[in-house]
């Protein structure tokens, strides 16, 4: 088992660096499983043995579908190999899962608990909240992004990968510093790679979500902002087109800036998104 897997994490490494990462946190568990109940060759591995292997698992029912799907193009390699006649993850009884509104929208009390004991992270969820962008196109953002004459963000939506610019609400300007152009607004944040913006969004995300359940409020998730901002925006009456060019949703075109046909008018409707905060003294 042990050279097959180091075989098989090197073949995906070719792939990319996430999915080398996800079959070696994957592979580790699962070894770790194998030998607990005393396997140690391919050919051992059945149907049975990876049914064992969903109930062993502590977490979400998404992940366990998750390990499995890892687990199927390994042992798949397995048969393709010869060193199993069919590959078992096939008939695995995989546990259902429940559709979560994960990225709820965040209600005036949610939006209370968070602003009230956000700390560091106030200005971060702050931005989340007025811009409406995604997390990640958020963490990545430099003074370089900030156009303090015109009030705007000037930036790379990495999903659409275009360059959008983007009013930014007064509340915002009047808390950001002017820095040097490569010096990123949040430090803590910023990442060199995809994998490492991951792991650093967990910070904010897992702060955020300890103070909604220590007041009993269901779960959300930085998504959550955005989805409140169009809400809040539709509320106050911004008609659906100019939310949606406002949100940056994806397209295919690349190396344009972007601009909102309606800027001005987009601008002083941000400008009327409810504060749920003080800002520091």
């Amino acid at each position: 088992i042990d050279v097959f897997m180091d075989e098989y994490l090197r073949l995906r490494a070719r792939i990319s660096e996430n999915t080398a990462n996800t079959a070696r946190t994957v592979t580790r568990r699962f070894k770790n499983y194998l030998k607990s109940i005393n396997i140690g060759s391919i050919s051992l591995i059945t149907t049975k043995v990876l049914d064992g292997y969903i109930d062993f698992l502590d977490c979400a029912p998404k992940t366990k579908r998750n390990h499995m799907m890892e687990l199927k193009v390994m042992l798949g390699k397995a048969n393709g190999d010869g060193l199993l006649d069919r590959n078992p993850a096939v008939n695995v009884t995989l546990p259902k899962v429940v559709k979560e509104d994960r990225h709820r929208l965040l209600e005036v009390e949610d939006l209370e608990i968070i602003f009230s004991s956000a700390g560091s992270w106030k200005l971060y969820f702050e931005f989340l909240y007025r811009t409406g962008l995604r997390a990640g196109d958020v963490a990545m953002l430099t003074h370089g992004n900030i156009d303090h004459r015109k009030s705007t963000i000037v930036s790379l939506v990495r999903k659409s990968r275009r360059i959008h610019e983007v009013p930014l609400a007064k509340r915002l300007l009047d808390e950001i510093s002017i820095g040097r152009k490569d010096e990123a607004l949040f430090p803590t944040l910023f990442a060199e790679t995809e994998r490492k913006l991951i792991d650093n969004l967990a910070k904010p995300r897992h702060f955020m979500q300890a103070l909604l359940k220590a007041e009993g409020r269901p779960k959300a998730t930085l998504h959550s902002f955005r989805t409140t901002f169009n809400n809040t925006l539709r509320d106050l009456g911004l008609a659906m087109d100019d939310r949606r060019q406002l949100m940056t949703h994806s397209s295919s075109e690349t190396t344009k800036i972007y601009t909102h046909p309606n800027f001005d008018l987009t601008k002083e409707w941000i400008d009327r998104i409810p504060a749920y905060y003080k800002p520091d003294a």
